[in-house]
């Protein structure tokens, strides 16, 4: 047998670690051989939206590119979604397989689709487990971040009802921004992905994807916290995406990135409710205390690695098949009403309450200071701040000189609604 000096031997050890961090959307062998969609023009969309390279948005210390769509006839006032890419794939590969348009298209709110490239990360890879990109300030996440200012700029985007969703390396870099950003973020979903600030290195990383780290719940929601200090809330709603036969980030991250969001709301890891869903998926829903769906667990049975896609043409079918691109569920239509981006109060397809379904409730509104408004009930303060019921958006200081409309939405349920009612 050929032997090996040790200094060989080291080399290729440190090239397989390598290998295995950016393999969050590679197969594990033959890396080369498996490439991510060609990025290639995407055609004009089939009903009048945009989809476009953005420039300028920013100093862009990531040296990341923004795509966005914005669809035909976009309100000022509207949400805004950021969608991040896996490794090996493009914003193209996005926004052509994902569903995201689709919605944006029915329900009226613009994607931004961030791109990384080969000049950051060999496999493109958004490097959720460097603190000098994926932190507080952090290149790449700030990057990300400006995006997000460009956008709110342009198209006068509700800041209240910003939201980020990723694939793998983009679900760890997703679960990162949540962390150390929630005064940006409303919401997340987490698709094949990993907890927030789960590895500090490369090194460390192929044993986030691949192992239980053994920590506490305590000890995760640690890792959040710490990842903003002195921020109190309100914390974003996590929806949380694996399938249980994926073999690149192993199905333990879904558990762990359960137990680090809901010890960040306090709330119990015992779920409040399940049910089942199509594609073998099930759903476990985590309740905050006004009974509110703060945190969401889907497993998808049998799924490998990827984002969970259904095509056709039904209401709850979505996206199209392709490399990392799965046919199993529309994940991006529960994700969306989880937000309530179809202008429901975020709760699951068919719930009666909804407003926005058949014999949901009628939304009322109510116009007043901060200070009246938590005297009437409509909201609660805590360190001198005030917090509309329900969704604990943060309406401003607790005082007679700011005012705000409040929407109630289902019951003891109020959402910010200056745009309009």
């Amino acid at each position: 047998m050929h032997r090996r000096s040790p200094r060989v031997l080291r080399r290729l050890t440190r090239r397989l670690a390598s290998s295995a961090a950016f393999a969050l959307l590679a197969a594990a062998s033959g890396m080369a051989g498996v490439a991510g969609l060609a990025a290639t023009a995407a055609p004009a969309h089939a009903d009048g939206g945009t989809y476009q390279q953005v420039t300028g948005f920013g100093s862009n210390p990531g040296n990341l590119q923004m795509y966005e769509y914005v669809p035909a006839g976009l309100p000022s006032g509207a949400p805004l979604v950021v969608a991040l890419h896996g490794c090996t794939q493009s914003a193209d590969d996005y926004y052509g397989h994902s569903g995201w348009p689709q919605y944006a298209d029915l329900w009226k709110f613009a994607v931004v689709f961030p791109q990384t490239t080969t000049s950051n990360n060999i496999q493109k890879c958004f490097q959720w487990f460097d603190p000098a990109k994926d932190a507080r300030g952090g290149t790449e996440a700030a990057s990300i971040v400006q995006m997000v200012s460009d956008a709110e700029q342009r198209h006068g985007s509700d800041p209240h009802r910003v939201f980020v969703t990723g694939l793998s390396a983009g679900g760890g870099m997703t679960a990162d921004l949540l962390a150390a950003y929630p005064d940006v973020f409303a919401g997340g979903a987490v698709d094949s992905g990993l907890p927030a600030q789960c590895a500090t290195s490369l090194v460390a990383a192929t044993g986030c994807q691949m192992n239980d780290q053994n920590l506490t719940p305590a000890q995760w929601g640690d890792k959040v916290r710490n990842s903003y200090p002195g921020y109190a809330g309100p914390w974003p709603r996590v929806a949380i995406w694996q399938g249980t036969a994926d073999y690149t980030v192993y199905p333990v991250n879904a558990t762990e990135l359960r137990d680090q969001w809901t010890n960040v709301w306090g709330i119990s890891q015992t779920p409040s409710s399940t049910q089942s869903l199509p594609g073998g998926t099930t759903q476990s829903v985590y309740n905050d205390a006004n009974g509110k769906p703060a945190v969401q667990v889907y497993s998808i049975s049998g799924m490998g690695h990827g984002l969970a896609v259904d095509p056709g043409s039904g209401a709850d079918q979505c996206g199209s098949t392709g490399a990392y691109f799965l046919d199993t569920i529309c994940s991006t239509s529960y994700t969306a009403r989880f937000w309530g981006l179809d202008g429901s109060t975020g709760t699951d397809p068919g719930d009666p309450g909804d407003p926005g379904d058949p014999g949901g409730g009628t939304p009322q509104c109510f116009t007043a200071t901060n200070y009246a408004q938590v005297v009437a009930g409509r909201a609660h303060t805590t360190g001198g701040y005030t917090y509309a019921n329900g969704s604990n958006q943060n309406m401003g200081l607790y005082n007679v000189f700011v005012t705000h409309t409040l929407k109630e939405t289902s019951a003891n349920y109020y959402v910010i609604a200056d745009s309009g009612c």
